[in-house]
């Protein structure tokens, strides 16, 4: 028998186990994704096991010979706790954990584990918590192997039973203060980031794909970056001087990751507020990795799930400083031709990022004509303040615009019963 990995005292040794279908090239990749995973989580990976099949088995979701690999592999190197990429039932988890005699933890399960760990603020403590707790339940008369003491185990009767229900009450009970809290949190965030009238940029991507990292770059700021996946849970918005000028409000959201779990996409809907509100999304990928097109459109299959799709957004290949055959790089361009690539490290490609921003802005205003009573002040000063006037008068104790304005204020006014706004369209020249 070889010697086991030797691990750094604390950290809890770790197998972890891929099932892929048998046309599926990328399962290195994916396998490595899961150790980065792991070792975020406080593990270290001390084996491995994959297998190609295009079935689960609904009785351990490996194969049974499979599992016995499995076994041998955890007893040869000592491992604490076996992690498979993909979500298990609560009776594959259950049969799995009797087989292998070690702790058996699903991706889901450990994304859940990071971002309890990651979670700094009462808001993401509370979204993390409830998504904890929606995963728990369904799984909770698995988890309850004291039941069997208790009640002799087939069928689960008696007071064990009762107890049971007592929890999954509880939980439920749980489950409706924190989604009352949540969407507490959602209407208060929702009235912070309607009352900004700045043009609003929001970096989204996969996780460590660079976003904190061209935040710092692009507005001066000194934000914690790590190359650990999830560092960023909280939403933190950033004022950006562009070169002309102009000034935008620039948002770092949490990263999103393949195979995200439904519950934690909606238990964080209030953080990725800035998302769905955002003028324009910068989508960063890391061009360096041989996943990006898959991760390309994980992060676009989310924002479907957001309603953000009908966003306007701008696609940067990041990491480009780190590719080393220049061909990689320009096949991936032939095959995204409307991306830009940068490198947030060196600040290559950041120039041309600064003007199509800008001429993003520009296209994001509309010339239209506004009668507004002049005792609405409210309304009078933000035309004032944020307005291109190209026309002004009073008459009747009201106020007429001809006025250029950013869609984001415009469509708030336009909310306004007592506003009237008239758009002006451009004449198509005859030729």
């Amino acid at each position: 028998m070889r010697k086991p990995i030797e691990v750094e005292e604390g950290k809890e040794r770790v197998v972890i186990v891929g099932l892929f279908p048998k046309s599926d090239m990328l399962d290195d990749v994916m396998m490595d994704e899961l150790e980065a995973l792991c070792e975020t989580a406080g593990g270290e990976v001390v084996g491995r096991v994959i297998q190609r099949r295009d079935t689960i088995d609904p009785t351990y979701y490996v194969g049974g010979g499979k599992v016995e690999e499995v076994k041998q592999v955890v007893e040869e190197n000592r491992a604490d706790v076996v992690v498979f990429n993909g979500d298990l039932a609560p009776a594959q988890a259950r049969n799995l954990e009797e087989a292998l005699g070690a702790r058996v933890v699903d991706r889901t399960e450990l994304i859940l584990d990071i971002f309890a760990r990651h979670a700094k603020s009462k808001q993401a403590k509370i979204q993390v918590e409830l998504a904890q707790l929606e995963y728990l339940l369904p799984r909770l008369r698995h988890r309850w192997t004291h039941l069997e003491r208790i009640t002799g185990g087939i069928g689960l009767r008696g007071p064990g039973e009762k107890q049971l229900e007592e929890d999954k009450r509880a939980i439920r009970n749980r489950i409706t203060e924190l989604k009352r809290e949540i969407k507490t949190i959602e209407k208060h965030r929702q009235r912070i980031v309607e009352s900004r009238k700045h043009f609003q940029v929001c970096l989204v991507g996969y996780t460590n794909a660079g976003k904190t990292t061209l935040m710092n770059r692009l507005t001066g700021a000194q934000e914690y970056v790590s190359r650990k996946l999830f560092s960023t849970l909280d939403t933190r918005t950033r004022l950006w001087h562009l070169p002309d000028g102009k000034e935008v409000l620039l948002s770092d959201t949490v990263g999103f990751i393949r195979d995200i779990p439904h519950h934690l996409v909606a238990s964080f809907q209030a953080t990725l507020e800035e998302v769905i509100s955002a003028d324009l999304l910068l989508h960063i990928v890391d061009a360096s990795d041989p996943a990006a097109e898959i991760m390309i459109q994980t992060v676009e299959n989310v924002l479907k799930e957001l309603h953000a799709e009908h966003i306007m957004r701008i696609l940067l290949l990041n990491k480009v400083d780190n590719i080393k055959n220049m061909l990689e790089l320009t096949l991936l361009k032939r095959r995204m031709q409307d991306a830009l690539p940068i490198s947030a490290r060196t600040g290559e490609g950041l120039d041309r990022l600064s003007e199509m921003v800008s001429k993003a802005i520009e296209q994001n205003w509309r010339t239209v004509k506004i009668t507004v009573s002049a005792q609405d002040w409210e309304t009078v000063a933000g035309i004032e303040r944020w307005g291109r006037l190209i026309e002004r008068h009073f008459r009747n104790e009201k106020v007429y615009y001809k006025v250029q304005l950013p869609l984001g204020f415009l469509s708030k006014i336009v909310k306004n019963d007592g506003v009237k706004v008239s758009f002006e369209f451009k004449k198509e020249e005859k030729g």
